[in-house]
């Protein structure tokens, strides 16, 4: 049964490690992610960005899908479902249709107006028991279209929303979405660190976890980080995987043209990915 990741993430910021939030797709993305996650014994947080939502055929039915598997493959391990970089409307869509937690992403309005509607949702979300990250300060790279540099948050307006009774926050700190290109700058451990020192306990999220370097990663969640998106990585992973099964003719083989034969590379690739990603955050063993 799907959890709110308030309890997880308090955990992981108590214990010094993060838990992995891993985008989903399709069916392949979720079952490999899924039984990882159980094999490993590991909280997991599923994110499901507004394109991926519509390109899966709706919230209702990524809903439908991932309480299946849960049930059907037996997953124990804490399991909530994340709405990722949700506009207004897509949030209450999700509280609606059955996420366990969802994302507001009002950091490209003022921050009168992201104070605003994050508040009014912290309650929606709430009074349904489901748990809300906010986000200020853009984070770089190109997120469904929209590309902007590594901006570093205000600490000052992270307190203003922090203190709206959000569960967690995204704060940009130089980190960007996508491929990090060949100048980017690092993280700001001075911005994260300064946001740490005004929210207290309060989990912090890093958003673009393909590519930082394991050090800096480390670095991070020792200074409060206890939620990382990861996404662009199995992407690349189950694209390479699917390219050398295709250019080695092994859908060309007996029956290698099923698409259960075609995909299966590239759903171990990710599980892979996975496992490595778990293994850095520091989340295996505590479901």
């Amino acid at each position: 049964m799907l959890v709110s990741a308030k309890e997880m993430l308090d955990k992981a910021k108590a214990g010094h490690y993060a838990v992995g939030q891993f985008n989903i797709n399709n069916l392949e993305w979720t079952k490999s992610i899924l039984q990882t996650a159980q094999e490993l014994n590991s909280p997991v947080i599923l994110g499901v960005s507004e394109g991926a939502g519509k390109y899966m055929g709706g919230y209702k039915t990524v809903v439908g899908m991932v309480n299946g598997m849960l049930e059907e493959l037996n997953i124990t391990v804490p399991v909530a479902l994340h709405l990722d970089h949700g506009g207004y409307d897509a949030c209450y869509k999700c509280i609606e249709a059955g996420f366990s937690s969802i994302m507001f992403d009002g950091s490209h309005y003022p921050i009168e107006e992201n104070v605003e509607k994050t508040k009014e949702l912290v309650a929606a979300a709430h009074e349904k028991g489901l748990s809300i990250e906010a986000e200020v300060g853009a984070i770089g790279g190109e997120e469904d279209g929209v590309v902007g540099m590594g901006e570093c948050a205000d600490p000052k307006e992270c307190k203003m929303v922090a203190d709206l009774g959000v569960d967690f926050l995204a704060a940009g700190i130089g980190n960007i979405h996508g491929k990090y290109p060949a100048n980017w700058k690092g993280l700001s451990f001075e911005t994260l660190d300064a946001i740490q020192q005004l929210t207290g306990d309060l989990p912090l999220v890093l958003h673009g976890g393909t590519g930082i370097p394991a050090d800096m990663i480390k670095k991070a969640i020792s200074l409060g980080v206890s939620k990382i998106n990861v996404n662009t990585e199995c992407q690349l992973a189950f694209a390479a995987a699917t390219r050398k099964y295709i250019e080695e003719g092994k859908d060309l083989q007996g029956k290698g043209y099923d698409p259960r034969k075609i995909l299966a590379p590239g759903a171990q690739a990710i599980k892979d990915t996975v496992k490595e990603k778990m293994e850095m955050f520091g989340s295996i063993g505590k479901a």
